[in-house]
């Protein structure tokens, strides 16, 4: 048992750790954002992988990247594998530095850097292939909804456990063609539907969120954003599962060596984030969960969401970034 001064040590390390990953999303966040709306998204995304590498520099913490921009010989950095940080306690990290490139290049909204930090060994080494999910919020019975259920079970249930009518419920779909059977079942079911264009990592968060108005997630992404999702849930209650989708078996001998030996598993929440989490985003474009970076004649501000599974909370941090004082933070 941890006597007083520990604890208070251990509480004060976390919340500085919490704060230093706003600070690595900010970082991304504000580079990325000068390239908002100029259709240009490797560039964005180019621009926030240098900015977010960079903040790693003072973070103190051994991290070691295994979800991030790729391999070695496809990522310059944040590539799997990568060894970032001041030192420190050993981590896990995933990271999405700017999630929702065509967002971000085409000004639409809910483009964010992302990160989320566990103890080492408790994130899931998910492939960059892609990943079936179905996510709701907090404060449900255990097991409401689940992936091998068919979408009208699990609408009936959900909406049972709301004390609502299925037409009560929103889904959240990627628009995609992939989805155009879970659409129209769900349509016929009688619940309504939110599509987006992009960023399946907003579109998780929003089940926890009472104000996005959105009740559960459907459909295939990112299996990487999965984790990066599973993360944010875990902090808020939320359920998740997900199932990867391979398309060869060059992909299921790629999951093997990174330790995934039944490629028909459907991990739950936990096996995709174990252990304390924590999860950080910055707004780069506005939307329902975030506000955007808003550049002004000396500076910016950015609008970040920090969350830590050990305490339950969600903070919202607005920052205001003074360049007249530190010309450095402008690049």
């Amino acid at each position: 048992m941890l006597k007083d001064d520990q604890f208070q040590s251990a509480h004060t390390s976390d919340r500085n750790l919490a704060l230093d990953l706003v600070r690595v999303t900010e970082s991304a966040a504000l580079a990325a954002s000068r390239w908002m709306g100029l259709g240009k998204k490797n560039e964005a995304d180019g621009a926030a992988v240098t900015a977010m590498r960079k903040a790693f520099d003072v973070v103190q913490i051994a991290g070691t990247v295994v979800i991030g921009e790729g391999e070695m010989d496809e990522a310059p950095m944040l590539y799997i594998g990568e060894k970032v940080g001041a030192g420190g306690p050993a981590m896990d990290i995933a990271v999405d530095p700017l999630e929702g490139t065509n967002l971000c290049a085409k000004g639409g909204p809910n483009a964010m850097a992302v990160i989320a930090l566990a103890e080492r060994g408790n994130f899931l080494h998910a492939p960059d292939i892609y990943m079936d999910k179905i996510a709701v919020g907090g404060h449900l019975p255990a097991d409401v909804v689940d992936l091998d259920a068919p979408v009208e079970e699990n609408l009936r249930n959900l909406a049972r456990a709301k004390k609502c009518a299925v037409s009560d419920l929103v889904a959240c779909i990627l628009d995609r063609e992939r989805h155009a059977e879970i659409i129209g079942r769900t349509r016929a079911a009688g619940a309504r539907i939110m599509l987006i264009s992009d960023g399946d990592v907003a579109g998780v968060i929003a089940t926890v969120q009472p104000e996005s108005g959105v009740d559960i997630y459907l459909g295939i992404g990112g299996a990487p954003e999965g984790v990066l999702s599973a993360a944010a849930l875990r902090c808020a209650d939320g359920q998740m599962q997900g199932r990867l989708i391979f398309e060869n078996d060059e992909q299921i001998a790629r999951a093997r060596q990174m330790g995934i030996t039944d490629p028909n598993h459907k991990f739950d929440i936990l096996e995709m984030a174990r252990g304390d989490v924590m999860f950080a985003a910055t707004g780069v474009t506005g939307g329902a969960m975030l506000r955007g970076v808003r550049r002004f004649g000396h500076g910016a501000s950015t609008h970040s969401l920090v969350m830590r599974s050990k305490s339950g909370t969600m903070r919202y941090i607005e920052a205001h970034h003074n360049y007249a004082t530190k010309p450095w933070a402008s690049n």
